[in-house]
């Protein structure tokens, strides 16, 4: 939905039209825009290994808890560490919890859930409830999504306990207004630790990130969205897109790249302009050459596989062997439903998009 139609949707003129024409009425969305991350109180339950620490962790970042529900007060978070239940019958705990509470959740509120990854569960009926867990998320999502709220679900890895507060920052926050019904996994690299940011709102100051297809579009939405946390950042896009690059790059006090990210020295002349290395990489650049496969020219196979994937495999590589992605870095490559589900028309784009999918599964 674009603003426009949000902004006609408000009015009385358009409320009159969505309810006699049958249009979509979406909320408005709660946005971050600087201020404490959650303003409100978010009510903590459960009976597992992490619940008794998020208190203290959540304070850090300015967040106020409670563990006791007050009728009548309305919670702009609920959060139920979930890690203990191991079958099917305790279940029922999550409803005993989220029930009685429910109605108590405020506009553009958050339901998150903390479990166990179900290769870490030692039992049959732990492994039934953990995984059970996905289902009751993004059933949730679906049942609290008409006023803007969200629900997900963070697995979290034993040994990680203490570094699921960032997370949780981001999903109880209006920063994670669009992430719904998500399963997000909190583990732990030997030998390095999660480093706690100084400003919970700018968690990414110190760190440069690169964005490729930055100048308009989703492209030019992270680097904003990257640069509002805080992070420097480096855009790249085709020669073709510079004016629009650049003028992004001016105000968001970043650099750019110009280069075709399928090139044979593609690599080189990125690596060129990372001499002092780059935290976060964004691999965002992506085409589209729709056609049925019966009538696919091979040029637009080609195109699309190579900047969807192909070019960013061999980048990434370059940046790696050249030792340009700091320590604890990050490699983000964007795939798309299409390569999950398939759309008519769009096999080279599926292929390129799963291909993704792939990659970084290799990489990580």
């Amino acid at each position: 939905m674009t603003d426009r139609y949000q902004s006609l949707i408000q009015n009385p003129v358009g409320q009159f039209l969505a309810k006699n024409l049958g249009l979509p009425n979406p909320p408005e969305l709660k946005r971050w825009n600087g201020g404490r991350l959650v303003e409100g109180t978010v009510l903590l339950g459960g009976e597992g290994e992490i619940v008794s620490s998020l208190p203290a962790l959540l304070k850090n970042g300015g967040i106020d808890t409670t563990t006791v529900r007050a009728d009548g007060k309305r919670y702009q978070g609920l959060v139920f560490d979930a890690t203990a239940l191991d079958s099917a019958e305790s279940l029922v705990k999550i409803q005993e919890f989220f029930t009685p509470v429910l109605r108590q959740l405020a506009s553009c509120g958050r339901i998150v859930v903390l479990g166990r990854p179900v290769n870490e569960t030692t039992s049959t009926g732990a492994a039934i409830a953990q995984r059970a867990l996905e289902g009751f998320v993004r059933s949730a999502a679906k049942e609290i999504g008409s006023n803007g709220s969200t629900a997900n679900l963070v697995y979290v890895n034993k040994g990680a306990e203490g570094d699921v507060a960032s997370t949780l920052e981001f999903l109880l926050s209006p920063k994670s207004a669009f992430v719904d019904g998500q399963v997000v996994r909190v583990g732990s690299v030997e030998g390095l630790k999660a480093i706690v940011p100084a400003d919970a709102a700018k968690p990414l100051a110190g760190k440069v990130a690169l964005v490729t297809g930055a100048s308009r579009g989703l492209g030019e939405a992270m680097a904003r969205t990257l640069h509002r946390d805080g992070a420097t950042i480096i855009g790249l896009d085709v020669p073709p897109l510079q004016t629009d690059l650049d003028a992004l790059m001016k105000e968001l006090d970043g650099s750019s790249i110009i280069a075709d990210i399928t090139a044979d020295d593609a690599a080189e002349t990125i690596a060129a302009s990372l001499k002092d290395g780059v935290d976060f990489v964004i691999h965002n650049a992506g085409i589209t050459r729709d056609k049925r496969l019966k009538n696919m020219k091979a040029e637009n196979w080609s195109k699309v596989v190579e900047v969807s994937v192909g070019g960013p495999e061999r980048v990434t590589a370059h940046l790696l062997e050249e030792g340009l992605i700091r320590e604890g870095g990050r490699v983000i490559g964007i795939s798309s439903i299409a390569g999950i589900a398939g759309n008519n028309g769009q096999t080279n784009y599926g292929a390129a998009k799963a291909g993704v999918i792939g990659w970084v599964q290799d990489l990580a």
